[in-house]
């Protein structure tokens, strides 16, 4: 539990100062205009009296407990009261003081003695290099921040404490209202993952945001997320996705992947809803923390002006909503209600000349109607409009309501009024219906998402022994990199079905073993350190006779060991030929943060250049699996076009479902492709051609 940095009875403040302007008065200043009611300890061996409030020396002279402590002192006098803090038993301490990781090896190492220094004392620190905490249902102001900010059902954490300046900033305006607010900084012990958990049960709140830099445990992470997102909304931001901060890897998997892949879908496997802009982490916010959540995604609409409710639409069905068809009883009160060139027809337009009145009733009788889901209320000021009476009529149907209700009040200088009033009485107001559209689009996807049963992942365990068996061979040998040839044991053990093969040594093996199978046959170069055949021509397919087999054989060796003189040549593997199907990819690389990375998409040479993957944090569920599919944009390839039967759906979610299982059982596996799987019509399931597969070293 976190509740002594939130509901302490007592704070002090160590590196109090008597100088305004200096962090040690802003903290002690906001603690007493903020209106906290505990006791307020000001640390300061250099002077007697601050705002009023007696000045110790140490927290070691302060007569009572002390629940909290803010630390504002320079970081090499850090430690030092952080030990006196651990002797006093002081449960919570918030270090703002900079100086620590952030600052380089020396830094670290600073850190690091914090951190066993709080250790050994069972002491929870926020920080170092933070803003601090607020609560103001408490109320209490723990930190160097400008102002209290107003009261509201949102709490939000930041690892930035500039962007949480900037956050708050925009509170004080009275645009946005918080439980509580937390700055991170550089997660010495306190992460994410802690104030998810504490926040889950938070009264004061509905809806949790986060600004994220990193998240060093995203498996955890994950696991967590889905219990809270259970309970309420976790919204999101991140930054520092792109491909340049993702390791260098071999595989096709690693070479699609990045950061980006896998925070997006660890954010969506935890039920995380991910905003891509500040402004649309706020915009979510307001309609999770002041609506009802919606119940489906048929959308009403209200407007006084026929473009901006086109607009409107565009944009709600390209986010996946749906226009209500409004019912009968809906459409015939609303035809003899309004003037003959009204449209009662969603979006309804009550025209240009529409006073409150008129407002008022239209967004009552479409509200009501049991086709409708949630209502958007579009107005721009016209003429005749009564902006600040509108805004009154929207905010009174909206009261107490089970659908949500969002305002689209289009302009700024004439319709402020209109929006405040909207805003103090819980009614989300964005500038253009676009905005608007993603909100509702944010409510119905976490819906959906809250609905999604959860699962429990069981291992594999009468596959283990013979892949373990495999791996430890292969690192007896000395090596990480497993090729086909020695991966279809693996594959084989998890139930995949792979061609016929046998490795020739020689080109009298190699036609032996053809004429064995049966033309036609696959020749592929067999060794342990070319990782991608057809770069350095190593393979030949469709070879109908011992003639085909002998040139290939030759030709293939022959270009192995021009292109890579220093490579172990086995000779070449000798491989049924499968007719028809369609190629697809498996893959998984290791992300840092959230481990196994499984992709999904079209097989063949050209998917780095198409990109057109899929990406899921393994374990998975198979509704997961199942969406990951469909999530292609060339879905629709498996399908079948053109008289084309469709691919085998199932036997791809059976072959995603049993590369999660095997790369969570066995997670020194780092790297893995399956390319190509190849996927037959509906019944005839798959079979895994050519594999590689690399361990951790």
């Amino acid at each position: 539990m976190l509740d002594s940095f939130f509901k302490p009875r007592s704070v002090a403040v160590i590196g109090a100062s008597q100088t305004p302007g200096k962090l040690g008065y802003s903290v002690v200043y906001n603690l007493k205009e903020g209106g906290y009611q505990g006791d307020i300890y000001p640390i300061n061996p250099k002077a007697d009296e601050i705002l009023g409030l007696t000045v110790y020396a140490s927290v070691l002279d302060v007569p009572g407990p002390i629940d909290l402590a803010v630390v504002v002192i320079p970081y090499q006098f850090v430690p030092g009261a952080l030990e006196e803090c651990g002797q006093k038993g002081v449960p919570a301490v918030v270090i703002i003081t900079a100086g620590f990781r952030e600052a380089g090896r020396d830094g670290v190492e600073r850190e690091n003695e914090l951190i066993a220094i709080a250790d050994r004392y069972n002491i929870r620190l926020i920080g170092p290099n933070c803003l601090g905490v607020i609560d103001t249902s408490t109320p209490l102001n723990a930190s160097f921040a400008t102002g209290m900010p107003p009261a509201g059902p949102i709490d939000f954490m930041s690892q930035s404490g500039a962007l949480g300046t900037a956050v708050l900033d925009i509170a004080l305006a009275g645009r946005i209202g918080f439980s509580k607010f937390v700055s991170l900084g550089n997660k010495a012990d306190v992460s994410e993952i802690d104030l998810l958990e504490a926040w889950a049960e938070d009264p004061n709140s509905r809806v949790i945001l986060m600004y994220i830099e990193g998240l060093p445990d995203g498996q955890r992470f994950i696991e967590v997320a889905r219990e809270i997102t259970r309970k309420k909304p976790v919204i999101a931001i991140k930054s520092g996705v792109t491909q340049s901060g993702s390791r260098a890897v071999s595989s096709h998997t690693g070479s699609l992947a990045g950061s980006e892949a896998a925070y997006q879908a660890g954010l969506r496997q935890g039920g995380v809803i991910r905003a891509t802009t500040m402004e649309e982490l706020f915009d979510f916010a307001l309609a999770f923390g002041y609506q009802p959540l919606i119940k489906g995604n048929r959308v009403g609409i209200v407007t006084n002006a026929g473009g901006p409710g086109i607009l409107a639409t565009d944009a709600l069905e390209r986010a996946g909503m749906e226009i209500a068809h409004l019912g009968r009883e809906a459409v015939d009160a609303l035809v003899a209600y309004l003037p003959s060139a009204a449209s009662a027809a969603n979006p309804v337009d009550v025209l240009g000349d529409a006073k409150a009145d008129r407002y008022k009733e239209a967004m009552r009788l479409v509200l009501a109607d049991p086709n409708v889901d949630g209502l958007l209320v579009i107005l721009t000021p016209q003429a005749m409009t009564e902006i600040e009476e509108t805004a009154t009529a929207v905010a009174e149907i909206a009261q107490g309501g089970e659908k949500p209700v969002l305002a689209c009040f289009m302009g700024e200088a004439r319709v402020e009024a209109g929006a405040q009033i909207l805003r103090e009485q819980g009614v989300p107001t964005y500038m253009f219906p676009e905005r608007a559209a993603a909100s509702l689009a944010a409510m119905d996807s976490y819906r959906r998402e809250r609905e999604r049963p959860l699962f429990s992942p069981e291992p594999c365990t009468e596959c283990i022994p013979a892949v373990r068996e495999l791996f430890d061979q292969v690192r007896a040998d000395g090596r990480v990199t497993i090729g086909d040839a020695e991966a279809w044991g693996v594959l084989k053990a998890y139930g995949f079905t792979v061609p016929e093969s046998r490795l020739a040594t020689s080109v009298d093996e190699a036609v032996s073993i053809a004429e064995e199978i049966g033309y036609p046959v696959v020749l592929k170069i067999a060794s342990p350190d070319i990782l991608h055949k057809t770069d350095v021509g190593g393979v030949r397919i469709n070879l109908r006779s011992a003639t085909d087999v002998r040139d290939a054989f030759d030709l293939i060796v022959y270009r192995a060991e021009k292109y890579m003189p220093d490579a172990r040549i086995w000779g070449c593997q000798v491989q049924q030929m499968v007719p028809g199907g369609r190629e697809i990819l498996l893959g998984m690389s290791r992300d840092p943060q959230f481990g196994p990375l499984v992709a999904f998409g079209l097989g063949g040479i050209y998917v780095e250049v198409l990109k057109d993957v899929a990406f899921r944090i393994a374990p998975f569920s198979r509704q997961e699996a199942d969406e990951m599919i469909r999530e292609i944009r060339s879905y629709r390839l498996l399908e079948g076009v053109r008289g084309e039967p469709p691919a085998d759906h199932e036997a791809m979610v059976d072959a995603l479902m049993r590369i999660s299982r095997l790369v969570t059982d066995f997670p020194e596996i780092v790297e893995l492709d399956i390319n190509p799987l190849m996927v037959f019509e509906n019944g005839n399931g798959t079979m895994a051609i050519d594999m590689r597969l690399v361990l951790a070293s």
